[in-house]
């Protein structure tokens, strides 16, 4: 595995060679997907990407959960939690990248 890590310059750049937007242009068209798609996310609607993925907002409700150095038991607050389901495209081009 490498630490490469992919960031919104990354992705503005992309934007940038293969489209032919300017920088800034780009850059502003990477902030503005990763807003809309942040926004729905906060009202609580899946955002669906074909032949990627699919994110959603998942309540989860309050347990007791352990301390693990302790025993100790810990309230654990209800809270919202965002979850990545990829595709099955995605995850056959991944498991064919692992067999390289």
């Amino acid at each position: 595995m490498t630490d490469k890590t992919l960031t919104r310059m990354d992705l503005s750049e992309a934007v940038f060679r293969e489209v032919g937007l300017s920088r800034n242009d780009s850059a502003q068209l990477v902030e503005s997907i990763l807003t809309h798609m942040s926004d729905a996310l906060v009202q609580g609607e899946q955002v669906k990407i074909s032949s990627f993925g699919t994110f959603s907002v998942r309540d989860k409700a309050a347990r007791v959960g352990r301390n693990p150095k302790t025993g100790e038991e810990v309230p654990i607050q209800p809270r919202r939690v965002l979850t990545f389901r990829p595709s099955h495209l995605m995850k056959d081009r991944v498991a064919a990248g692992n067999k390289k």
